[in-house]
């Protein structure tokens, strides 16, 4: 037996003792698992998509100090994260830990809370960078427009964002394969881009619109009204939206070789490296952006108004169509990681039409009924957009909040009350238990900071609706939970084994075999 089949036949054996039959093939690479979650990242798509969180709370100190703190804390959760994938990796993660470390009193429910969040959570987030897409594809369109004429109406963008989602429908429905290696594609172009924003922008810049080391770092500008404390607080929605969505790794860890190893250690490298990376390029932006900051922030993309500032029109569409199809990457591999969550959560009969989605397509050998699912859902999670820019807005604090919840509870389950934890090749030592503190507490706090509204005096308009969306659907999560007679409290039993495939006849399996299989998470 070769060493990658022995590697393959480990990994397999761990999934069986998790309670799950080997359905992927195992092509993702160190490289490429790595790749999934530095890509979603995506740093400088990202940051031009979120720009107008910082520039209005704060300006180049936010830009700067607020990502250093921000970036910190991320990296805790991560960390954290990533003890917690090394001892049990499987495409459900999230709920999966969380049912086998909580209690018999709680697991079911906290379960299905968990699933419902990281679900949203992950679909959120393949809206969220598919509308800065659009918004970036229709900024190059009104570059390239005599004297920036152009302006794009909600319905224009609209239609472009539903059609980045579609064709992402038949990227993500490609072979394993194919998928694994498009990621070391998106990793080169990321890293190329970053250096190329850092090494040229100040470069090409006018003295006019160069900033001072005490302005850029020190002259702290509140466009928005709150006191400033809380104005740099609410500026860390830019790298909590940026540097996210790293269970990612997690979600293909059915698909990657030595997952026990390699997945959590491109958590904490995706993390680690786009922090320093980011800080780099925000640095970069504070002091190439001019002193205006009210005309950047009112511009219809900031990022795009300093580029064309430094490189001028020809010089902008050129470093914006890089930008672009970056962010198109982005989106693609958010939705191949969403779906595997969802085929996982269905894999255990959680969601509506669990037997639909839990289908693997015989030609692709890929679950393509979830890829179509999610991004159908992205796709009306777009249509907040004709209620103003506020609405759609909110779904960038959904896709961060939902997950922020997802990832709570497992790491805090660790740690509360008695379970059979047992960490695997990755492990924090004497460390764990106050970085996982750290990063529940940061992410407790943020979350309840990203539900306050842009200004302090807001209208129906203006109001952040990110309570509303996310707190109706986890209003009708609970009402199918405890739905009279039909409700999950009467049937789900949390994680499910698939040692035999999924029939009809399966549904009378023990619940007492079913549970004790997945009482084994981690305790070899």
């Amino acid at each position: 037996m070769s060493s990658k089949d022995a590697v393959h036949a480990a990994d397999e054996t761990r999934l069986a003792a998790l309670g799950y039959k080997q359905e992927f093939k195992r092509e993702f690479t160190p490289l490429e698992v790595f790749g999934i979650a530095f890509s979603i990242i995506g740093l400088v798509p990202s940051i031009s998509s979120v720009l107008f969180y910082a520039i209005p709370n704060g300006g180049g100190p936010a830009m700067v100090w607020g990502w250093a703190v921000a970036s910190i804390f991320i990296l805790c959760v991560g960390m954290a994260m990533a003890e917690l994938a090394s001892a049990a990796p499987t495409s459900g993660g999230l709920y999966y830990w969380t049912y086998s470390l909580s209690s018999s009193r709680w697991r079911n429910l906290l379960c299905w809370i968990v699933g419902y969040m990281n679900t949203i959570g992950s679909i959120a987030g393949v809206s969220s960078i598919n509308w800065g897409c659009a918004v970036q594809i229709m900024a190059a369109v009104k570059i390239g427009s005599n004297n920036q004429s152009f302006e794009p109406t909600n319905a224009q963008l609209f239609g472009v964002y539903v059609a980045i989602n579609l064709t992402h429908i038949v990227n993500c429905s490609l072979g394993t394969s194919v998928l694994a290696r498009l990621q070391s594609v998106y990793v080169a172009l990321n890293v190329v881009l970053c250096f190329g924003v850092i090494i040229a922008l100040p470069i090409v810049t006018p003295s006019e619109f160069k900033n001072s080391a005490h302005f850029a770092l020190g002259e702290f500008v509140n466009l928005n009204g709150w006191t400033d404390g809380f104005a740099f607080i609410l500026s860390f929605l830019a790298p909590l939206w940026t540097i996210g969505a790293f269970d990612s790794s997690v979600h293909i860890s059915e698909e990657a070789s030595n997952a026990t190893t390699v997945v959590p250690w491109a958590i904490v490298l995706a993390v680690g490296i786009a922090g320093v990376l980011g800080w780099a390029i925000n640095m970069t932006l504070a002091f190439c952006m001019g002193s205006d900051l009210e005309a950047i922030y009112n511009s219809s993309q900031p990022m795009a108004q300093i580029l064309f500032n430094g490189f001028g029109q020809k010089g902008t569409l050129g470093i914006w169509a890089i930008i672009v199809l970056v962010q198109y990457m982005m989106g693609s591999s958010m939705l191949l990681a969403a779906s595997r969550q969802t085929y996982a959560f269905s894999r255990d009969r959680a969601l509506p039409f669990s037997h639909w989605l839990y289908r693997m397509n015989s030609y692709t050998e890929t679950p393509v009924n979830t890829v179509i699912f999610d991004a159908g859902f992205a796709i009306l999670l777009g249509l907040l957009s004709f209620a103003g820019s506020n609405a759609i807005n909110a779904v960038f604090s959904i896709s961060v909040i939902a997950t922020y919840v997802a990832y709570s509870i497992p790491i805090a389950a660790c740690f509360m009350g008695e379970n059979n934890f047992k960490p695997g090749p990755f492990h924090l030592g004497i460390f764990s238990f106050s970085i996982a503190l750290t990063a529940v507490l940061f992410m407790t706090f943020t979350s309840i900071v990203l539900m306050f509204p842009t200004t302090p005096q807001t209208t129906v308009q203006d109001m952040n609706y990110s309570v509303v969306v996310l707190g109706g659907v986890m209003i009708l999560s609970l009402i199918w939970y405890y739905f009279p007679k039909y409700g999950g409290v009467y049937w789900f039993r949390g994680p499910v084994p698939t040692l035999d495939p999924m029939s009809p006849g399966s549904e009378d399996m023990g619940k007492k075999e079913a549970a004790n299989v997945v009482a084994e998470l981690v305790v070899e």
